[in-house]
């Protein structure tokens, strides 16, 4: 059994946005940044994790993502079912016909008992417990508030300048002097 990219960089993720989100909705282009994963990438993540409800999108000037449910009540297990990872140690992904017909390989129910374990640690760990030991192992997380760009009361006006001439009268005479 061996994890993938794919469910790494989605609890990597995971954890940098439970990290940051307190400041507002975090970009995917700040975490790609930051934790060194493709943007495109981090996007189809997102993708299948908003679609599992872990996280929700915040559109428009200032948006982003930031978790569905609290940190508390998202399992590393729940991020990487969601990313479609599998865990499965079987041979024949748990169908128990491990040599292509009815039969099941001597050792079936060994990595089926080791999958049920996986399972049940990986639900046992909390989003909260890995943001919590990032914290604990001295990380620093900058505060830095979502970019929000300033919006005056008062309209900014500027002079109109006319380059040319500003009815088809003057047109006509431009037209009649060359």
């Amino acid at each position: 059994m061996r994890l993938t990219t794919k469910g790494r960089f989605a609890v990597t993720a995971m954890i940098d946005l439970a990290l940051r989100q307190q400041s507002g909705p975090v970009t995917l282009a700040a975490i790609s940044q930051r934790q060194q994963i493709s943007l495109s990438y981090l996007e189809q993540l997102f993708g299948k994790l908003r679609r599992h409800n872990l996280v929700e999108s915040t559109r428009g000037p200032g948006g982003g993502y930031s978790l569905g449910r609290k940190a508390d009540d998202i399992t590393v297990a729940d991020i990487i079912l969601s990313v479609d990872e599998p865990i499965d140690a079987t041979h024949c992904g748990g169908k128990e016909n491990c040599h292509g017909g009815d039969s099941r390989c001597m050792t079936h129910d060994l990595w089926a008992s080791l999958n049920a374990k996986m399972v049940e640690f990986l639900d046992s760990v909390s989003l909260q417990k890995l943001v919590d030991d990032q914290l604990s192992s001295g990380l620093v997380v900058e505060n830095k508030p979502a970019i929000k760009r300033a919006i005056s009361s008062v309209p900014v006006v500027k002079p109109i300048r006319i380059t040319g001439p500003n009815s088809v009268f003057e047109l006509g005479n431009v037209f009649a002097k060359s």
